[in-house]
């Protein structure tokens, strides 16, 4: 009988290293949960930021699990400080045993290297092709504490909510207005006109991308990402900057100009992107609506997507104390033990119940 031992070193976890970009990449494109932000050549344009700590899990010599992670200064790892969301990515046919032995094998190599934390930020839901709640539940049996939970709102584009009468409103006034909606092949008038301006003179703040930067990115995944703007008598007034992947378009970016805000043209750019652009994804998001790592709500945030008929879904942060990687292991003893019960002895024949 095979030990629990033996099958969680069957695990082996390895770093990342740039000779291995190909293999990563390949992995990603037959994974359930896993997306272009997970690809090396956009985790790789911020390299300068992160110290890279990306594991690579490998059963009988077989890749079966990628961890995208950097190792922060307070010397814990972290699925992914530069990424909105991290997570362990697994193929589409792995089991829950399988996930858990992986999820063993990267805490269990993490504590080996004297890192007492991972910070595990969960890839919500929306963005997956199956269900993939095996780390949850490996997350409950390791008694990770959730420390952040943001509010992800989405659009089920199947089965939309009605428009909000004051959304209603604002389209109209568009309309009125002749607002025109274009997909921009240069994000510069976005970024320059109306993205930069809003947020110095809202939040005094900077874009987390600068203008070169989405141009880098843009430019190495032309099908993911994409600027579409409103235009009134010729002038930008607003816009969004789109993430797509095979299920969610996503708004990575959203903003407007005062002008833009005096003829409802977000409103009216966001109805004709889920009525023209993307009504055959699954999901629009609208991107979160917290502040203070999850713990308030800004509410006028909130109104304006839930008006779009955007609808929560948890996007959850979780501690987790590496040394815990033994109650993964007492419960894959548990599945040794009921695979002996249920052997039959040799020579006998099991009875039917």
């Amino acid at each position: 009988m095979t030990s629990t031992l033996d099958i969680c070193q069957a695990y082996v976890v390895e770093r990342y290293s740039p000779q291995r970009k190909a293999m990563w990449d390949a992995f990603l494109s037959a994974a359930k949960n896993a997306t272009f932000l997970f690809r090396r050549d956009y985790m790789d344009y911020h390299s300068d930021r992160f110290a890279d700590h990306s594991l690579m899990i490998f059963h009988e010599n077989r890749l079966v699990a990628l961890l995208p992670a950097n190792l922060s200064g307070d010397q814990q790892v972290v699925s992914h400080e530069g990424l909105t969301y991290g997570g362990l990515v697994v193929s589409r046919d792995a089991t829950l045993c399988e996930v858990l032995a992986s999820f063993e094998a990267v805490l269990r190599s993490l504590h080996e290297s004297g890192i007492p934390r991972l910070l595990y930020k969960r890839c919500p839901q929306f963005y997956n092709t199956l269900p993939d709640d095996e780390v949850a539940y490996a997350l409950f049996i390791l008694e990770a504490r959730l420390c952040r939970r943001d509010c992800a709102l989405v659009v089920n584009l199947a089965d939309r909510l009605p428009l909000s009468k004051r959304r209603k409103r604002e389209i109209n006034k568009a309309v009125r207005a002749g607002v025109k909606f274009v997909r921009d092949e240069s994000f510069a008038p976005f970024w320059e006109r109306v993205l930069i301006p809003r947020l110095a003179s809202r939040y005094g703040v900077k874009p987390v991308h600068s203008l070169e930067e989405i141009n880098l990115l843009a430019s190495r995944f032309p099908d993911q990402i994409k600027q579409y703007s409103a235009y009134c008598n010729g002038e930008i007034v607003a816009g969004a900057t789109i993430y797509e992947t095979p299920e969610v378009a996503h708004s990575q970016y959203i903003a407007l100009s005062e002008s833009g805000q005096e003829v409802g043209a977000l409103d009216a750019l966001f109805a004709w992107l889920m009525d023209e652009c993307y009504h055959a994804k699954r999901f629009f998001s609208f991107g979160i609506c917290n502040e203070n790592q999850g713990r308030r709500l800004n509410h006028g945030l909130l109104d304006w997507k839930e008006g779009f008929g955007g609808r929560s879904c948890a996007h959850d942060f979780y501690e987790v104390d590496t040394r815990n990687y033994l109650k993964l292991e007492a419960v894959l003893a548990r599945r040794d033990h009921n695979a002996l019960e249920a052997s039959p002895a040799p020579g006998r024949v099991p009875t039917p119940a």
